[in-house]
C-alpha cells in the first residue's frame, strides 16, 4: 500500500489568470514510512494534503491510492475510496466537546457502517495504541492539548487507512509534546503499515522521519540531509 502522486498540477482562478498551487508535483510515499512535507506559508503544502486526501480534483496529473487510479471516479466513488483508505489529522482536532474520548472514534465507525460492538473495541485498542488507557470515558475538557491530538491521531486511524495525511500536528504544543507526537506518528506509521505525509513548520523533529520533501512556490524537491 503506498501513496503516488505523478506529474500533478493545480491551479486557481486569480482575476484574469490562474495561480499554479502545485507545479508538476510528484510525490511518492510508501507504506509504513512518514514522509515529511515542510515549506513557507503559502508554498502549496495544504494544496498537495488536499490533492493527495481527494478532497480537490488537480487539473492534471495522477493519484493513486493503495493501487487505485483516482483519475475519472466519480465524487460518490471518491468519497468512498476516502472514507475506506484515507485517513486526515487536522491541525486542530476539532474534538466534539460532548463526546467523551471513545464516543470520538466510535463516531467514525458508525458513518462507515461498522457494528457497534466492533466500534467499541477498536476504539478502545486505538486509545490503547495512542497512550490513552483510561482516558476513553474523558471530554475533550478534560483532556491536556497533547491528549486531544493524540485523540485526533486514533480517530483518523479508526477506518484503518492505507494513507495518513497530518497537517501540523505540532503547532499548538510545547517541543517536548509535540516530540512525543511525532514520534507517535512514526511509531503508529512502521506498525501499521500507512503511507503518511506529514506537513510541519516544525524543522527540529525532522530527524524522525524517513523522507522530506520541500515545497517552494508550488514545486517540490527532496533536499539532501546533512
Amino acid at each position: 500500500m503506498s501513496l503516488d502522486l505523478s506529474d500533478v498540477t493545480l491551479t486557481y482562478p486569480d482575476g484574469d489568470t490562474r495561480l499554479t498551487a502545485l507545479d508538476h508535483v510528484s510525490l511518492s510515499v510508501p507504506a509504513g514510512t512518514t514522509t515529511a512535507v515542510i515549506g513557507p506559508s503559502g508554498s502549496g503544502k495544504s494544496s498537495l494534503l488536499a490533492v493527495a486526501a481527494t478532497l480537490i480534483t488537480p487539473d492534471s496529473g495522477r493519484v493513486v491510492i493503495a493501487g487505485t487510479d483516482t483519475t475519472g471516479l466519480s465524487r460518490r466513488q471518491t468519497t468512498a475510496l476516502r472514507r475506506a483508505k484515507v485517513g486526515i489529522v487536522f491541525q486542530q482536532p476539532n474534538l466534539i466537546a460532548s463526546l467523551t474520548a471513545a464516543e470520538q472514534l466510535q463516531v467514525i465507525a458508525h458513518l462507515s457502517g461498522g457494528s457497534r460492538r466492533a466500534g467499541r473495541d477498536r476504539a478502545a485498542r486505538l486509545l490503547a495504541a495512542v497512550g490513552l488507557t483510561g482516558q476513553a470515558d474523558r471530554r475533550p475538557h478534560q483532556l491536556s492539548g497533547g491528549q486531544r491530538q493524540r485523540v485526533n491521531i486514533a480517530r483518523a486511524l479508526m477506518n484503518d487507512p492505507a494513507v495518513l495525511l497530518v497537517d501540523e500536528p505540532t503547532s499548538a504544543l510545547d517541543h517536548e509534546r509535540g516530540a512525543a507526537i511525532i514520534d507517535l506518528l512514526t511509531e503508529l506509521t512502521r506498525q501499521r503499515g500507512t503511507a503518511t505525509v506529514l506537513v510541519t513548520h516544525d524543522r527540529g523533529h525532522l530527524d524522525r522521519v524517513d523522507k522530506i520533501a520541500e515545497m517552494v512556490d508550488g514545486r517540490l524537491r527532496v533536499p539532501t540531509r546533512t
